[in-house]
C-alpha cells in the first residue's frame, strides 16, 4: 500500500513470521512501563494474537503494524491505533521502535506515514497519545507532528515505586 511506504520504512500487517521479534519485544521489561504489560508473554499465546490479527479495524478496535526498515526488510517495531472508535472517528496511538534502531527517524516517518493512513483511508477526526512526562523523546517526538497537550493526569502511572504523570496530546485532523 503506497501511503504506508515511506522513503526508509515501511508500515505492514502482521505476519506469522514476526513471531520472534514480537516475543524479543513485549518480553523486554524495559518497554512494560509503556505497554503496560506486568506478565512476560509465551509464544504460545503471542502466535494466537498472530492469528487473530487479520480481523479488521472495525471489529478489533485496534490495529498494529510492523515498522520494517526498507533497506533491510527487518522488523525494527511496531505503531498501533488502539481505542478506535468509528463513531466519533478517533484512535489513540502508540509507537515502538527498538533501541538499537532509535535516533534515525524511523519513529518520526512512522507517525507521518501512520497519521495521513488514519486521516485519509480511516477519515479519523482525531488521534491522541498518553506520554508519562519523563519520556522527553516521545514527547518531542509528537510534537514535532502537531500534536498538542491538551492535559495531564497525575500520578497516572505507577512504575518501580513511584507514581508518574501522563500527559495528553491530540490532534485534530482540520
Amino acid at each position: 500500500m503506497h501511503t504506508l511506504t515511506g522513503t526508509y520504512i515501511n508500515l505492514r500487517a502482521l505476519e506469522p513470521e514476526d513471531l520472534e521479534f514480537l516475543f524479543q519485544i513485549e518480553n523486554n521489561e524495559l518497554f512494560w512501563e509503556v505497554s503496560h504489560t506486568q506478565t512476560p508473554f509465551s509464544k504460545y499465546l503471542l502466535k494466537q494474537y498472530l492469528e487473530n490479527a487479520h480481523l479488521d479495524i472495525y471489529e478489533a478496535k485496534q490495529l498494529r503494524l510492523i515498522i520494517e526498515e526498507k533497506a533491510t526488510n527487518k522488523p525494527i517495531g511496531m505503531i498501533d491505533l488502539f481505542d478506535f472508535n468509528p463513531q466519533h472517528r478517533r484512535a489513540g496511538i502508540g509507537i515502538l521502535v527498538h533501541p538499537d534502531f532509535q535516533q534515525n527517524g524511523f519513529a518520526s516517518e512512522a507517525l507521518q506515514l501512520l497519521t495521513k493512513f488514519c486521516f485519509t483511508h480511516l477519515q479519523l477526526h482525531q488521534l491522541y497519545a498518553n506520554i508519562t512526562d519523563d519520556n522527553i523523546q516521545s514527547i518531542h517526538l509528537f510534537q514535532k507532528h502537531n500534536f498538542m497537550k491538551i492535559g495531564v493526569k497525575k500520578d497516572w502511572t505507577y512504575h518501580n515505586g513511584t507514581y508518574k504523570n501522563e500527559i495528553l496530546f491530540q490532534l485534530i485532523n482540520e
